[in-house]
């Protein structure tokens, strides 16, 4: 099937033409004639399946059609809200690319920054607007924003946005949006608290279930190195050294372990840098920027850092730390082998993240494949008593970084509304 079989109209089509996009994903092929339609969406989706599009177009073209029929747009009339300030420029930045022949407004709005220019834009009109919660609760309680008049509502990794704490910001925007309009929902998982949420937002929604949680993509080669904790970081260079690696995308658990292993790599002649929650958005924007055109060759990031994360055909993700939940695994080495492209998802194990390994090995259905030569394998020797002191700070302190960070998360619309 072409995107020409979707209904889709010619100003829109010419742009997907420009990008060379010609064949949808699955969730693009079912949810974009649905939404055309006027159906509510509740679609479950992980990253890299093409979601983004496959509720923009859609959107898209209903207001673009409402205008060129003579419909007066006084205010916003789409409205989409994402967990993220990555994850909001990114849909931006496509919303974009798809509506550059059409007459559709658009912009995007997110906390971390002043308001002043944002306010601007919002004053010179806006058809569409993308915003994270608690920047959008803020304008509105100004008097800035006004939702009364939106007509498409789309919530976005509905799941990570409430791992984040904004729940309560959500009620709160659907209690002020009006309760005619249509309405799309996405989730990469569907646990109960994001289905009785889903049954507050949605009317008789059309389910659009592409790719599980616990599925990776076909064209994504998956393996795993074992190693000591001591010499982790030497073999990761040693797999740096690869020349087919030009670009990579390298997890770390931790804000401060990100920072630290960036030094590292620099002094190792890397062209690296960090992304996390600590850094200023102007200089996320700017390392992401980048990142994007090829300037650095690692971009060690977090996991909430990396939502929005979008390289085109990026073909290598590297697990520096395994993660502890593995549906995390999944939604990271999503970040390669997307839209069909191969990709290569690189783990480096520690002796005790080997049970992390397993469980992710449990969700996916499958053994990862093992690098035995290498230069630094893993023993069975025990710790020193020094490594385990060492071992048990740092478990001690990602414990504290972690809560401290669900907290902040909580608390961020609340802090920011309160200025």
């Amino acid at each position: 099937m072409k995107f020409r079989e979707l209904g889709i109209i010619d100003p829109i089509l010419r742009a997907l033409e420009d990008k060379g996009y010609e064949t949808p994903t699955p969730i693009q092929e079912e949810a974009i004639p649905a939404v055309l339609a006027g159906r509510d969406i509740l679609g479950v989706a992980q990253t890299g399946t093409g979601k983004t599009a496959a509720f923009a177009i859609p959107v898209i073209q209903h207001i673009h059609e409402l205008k060129q029929s003579g419909g007066r747009l006084r205010d916003v009339s789409g409205l989409i809200i994402t967990p993220t300030r990555e994850l909001a420029i990114q849909i931006d930045e496509n919303i974009k690319t798809y509506a550059k022949y059409t007459t559709v407004r658009h912009t995007v709005i997110f906390g971390g920054v002043k308001q002043h220019h944002q306010v601007r834009k919002l004053q010179q009109g806006v058809d569409i607007l993308v915003a994270t919660p608690g920047r959008l609760l803020d304008l509105v309680n100004q008097g800035i924003i006004d939702l009364s008049q939106i007509k498409y509502f789309v919530l976005d990794e509905a799941d990570r946005m409430l791992d984040m704490g904004f729940i309560n910001d959500i009620k709160k925007i659907i209690k002020i949006l009006p309760s005619k309009r249509q309405s799309l929902f996405f989730s990469a998982t569907m646990p109960d608290n994001i289905v009785r949420l889903s049954r507050d937002i949605l009317d008789r929604p059309k389910r659009v279930e592409v790719t599980p949680a616990s599925s990776t993509a076909e064209t994504l080669e998956q393996v795993i190195y074992y190693t000591n904790k001591a010499t982790k970081r030497n073999l990761l260079v040693h797999v740096l050294k690869n020349p087919e690696i030009q670009q990579v995308l390298v997890f770390s658990r931790t804000k401060h372990g990100a920072d630290k292993l960036v030094r590292y790599l620099k002094q190792k002649h890397f062209a690296a840098a960090a992304i996390h929650g600590d850094k200023a958005q102007n200089q996320r924007q700017k390392v992401l920027k980048q990142f994007k055109a090829g300037q650095l060759r690692v971009l060690v990031a977090t996991d909430i850092a990396s939502r929005g994360i979008d390289i085109n055909q990026l073909e290598h993700v590297i697990n520096y730390d395994i993660p502890n939940e593995p549906e995390t695994y999944v939604h990271r080495i999503g970040r390669s082998g997307r839209a069909g492209n191969s990709g290569l998802a690189i783990s480096i194990s520690e002796p005790e993240e080997n049970t992390y390994v397993k469980d992710i090995e449990r969700l996916i259905g499958k053994r990862i494949p093992v690098i035995q030569d290498h230069p630094y394998p893993q023993t069975d020797k025990p710790m020193t008593a020094k490594e385990k002191k060492e071992w048990n700070k740092e478990k001690q302190r990602r414990k504290q970084e972690f809560f401290a960070n669900r907290k902040k998360s909580r608390n961020a619309g609340t802090s920011r509304r309160s200025r």
